[in-house]
């Protein structure tokens, strides 16, 4: 997926657990971090022909687009730093849950099991731009909900 796409993924999930939340600065900013850390070590996608290369450039086989990552970063946290437990696992895991369905999709429980889960969705395609769409307005809503209570 693209990294709006992800972005937009985030924002949305974080609008919706924001009423429920006392740092919520915080709270954002961790959701949206978190939403694209995975990519940090492969291609970020900005569209459908532009990517950036950060670090490893190992792709979504990568360890960080495992959820056996997530669980074990969010049990860190949720040790040594309970506030970024929730938000990191929130934004982490829909990146990954997201990435699913893409036709790379991910090895969600590797080193344990390498079966895939993947789907037909083409980053920057059409599929990516509903759900990119679908995300903004879902946060749309979510917002004026909070700012309205």
């Amino acid at each position: 997926m693209l990294l709006k796409t992800h972005l937009a993924v985030g924002l949305a999930v974080a609008f919706y657990f924001l009423p429920h939340v006392q740092n919520r600065l915080a709270f954002v900013v961790i959701v949206l971090f978190a939403s694209v850390l995975p990519d940090l070590e492969s291609e970020i996608l900005l569209d459908k022909h532009k990517k950036i290369k950060l670090f490893g450039m190992i792709g979504k086989n990568s360890f960080l687009h495992t959820y056996t990552a997530c669980l074990i970063a969010t049990g860190l946290f949720a040790f040594f730093a309970p506030i970024v437990a929730l938000p990191f696992f929130l934004g982490y895991s829909f990146h990954l849950a997201v990435d699913a369905f893409s036709r790379e999709g991910i090895a969600p429980f590797w080193p344990f099991t390498t079966k895939r889960a993947s789907g037909k969705i083409t980053p920057g395609g059409h599929v990516d731009y509903a759900v990119f769409s679908l995300s903004l307005i879902f946060a749309a809503l979510m917002l004026i909900k909070i700012l309205i209570q």
